[in-house]
């Protein structure tokens, strides 16, 4: 896959990460990071000295215990070798700007067991933060929840044996009853086609939503994606018939798969 293409999926899965956090943020500290929280501030994003740090999600907690502390989480979609020196540059800005402790987590979202360091062990400097896989966790754990924002990420969790299309309809389904008005239905069904691309569910996602179409009203939600697949096919159709643009570029511009722009080619092609 191109960077660019690399960089322009990064920034889909951190846009779905914002717009959610918000909804989602105390379960994810009591569910996954094992904070209770009895009060939360938000803190400003940008921590700037030498050099300025957004982190993807600051806040000042005080959780059950009376402890006040700065809680810091990073959404990571692939391993990074030097994420150790990130994290120890936030820390020690966040500490200096706060006098505060810090708490930090690294959440996982890729599919694989992450290889990053965690850790510096230096003569004069300890340095550690913890790393939390979304691909370990019970599915279960977002799909209880009556947050739809939340039962989205079951996508990225462990299944625990059970088939993925079966689980994908549990999610469409929770996602379905917990949400209210269709634009929003919309709206989580598009951010789950996303993350699908993180655990190659593409094809799955698409079979569960067909075979649950009578309860998702296919008539406005299911026929809502394939119309938008509708449109998808013209544009790269008419991107093809202009010529002047190679396979890889047409994907790039209409923001899909370089197979779904081959597919269409090959249609094309049959139709001639």
């Amino acid at each position: 896959m191109k960077p660019d293409k690399k960089k322009r999926q990064s920034s889909q899965y951190d846009k779905i990460f914002k717009e959610n956090i918000e909804a989602v943020i105390s379960s994810i500290m009591q569910n996954v990071l094992e904070i209770t929280p009895v009060s939360m501030e938000e803190l400003p994003d940008d921590i700037q000295h030498t050099k300025e740090r957004k982190p993807d999600t600051l806040k000042k907690i005080t959780d059950e215990k009376g402890n006040t502390f700065v809680l810091q989480i990073e959404f990571q979609v692939k391993d990074e070798d030097e994420m150790v020196y990130r994290m120890g540059e936030y820390y020690f800005m966040l500490e200096r700007k706060y006098k505060l402790p810090v708490k930090q987590f690294v959440i996982f979202l890729g599919s694989d067991n992450p290889k990053m360091p965690t850790e510096l062990d230096r003569e004069r400097l300890k340095f550690s933060y913890p790393l939390v896989s979304l691909s370990t966790l019970d599915y279960h754990i977002f799909l209880n929840s009556d947050k739809p924002e939340e039962i989205i990420l079951g996508i990225l969790a462990n299944f625990k044996g059970e088939n993925p299309e079966n689980a994908l309809k549990q999610i469409l389904v929770r996602v379905k009853e917990t949400t209210k008005g269709d634009f929003s239905l919309n709206r989580y069904f598009n951010q789950l086609r996303v993350l699908a691309q993180l655990r190659n569910l593409e094809l799955n996602l698409k079979n569960a939503m067909d075979s649950i179409a009578e309860y998702i009203k296919e008539e406005r939600d299911v026929l809502y994606l394939r119309g938008q697949e509708r449109e998808q096919t013209k544009f790269v159709s008419y991107l093809l018939q202009e010529g002047n643009k190679t396979f890889e570029q047409i994907a790039d511009i209409a923001g899909v798969a370089l197979d779904f722009v081959k597919s269409v080619q090959r249609h094309i092609s049959e139709k001639q």
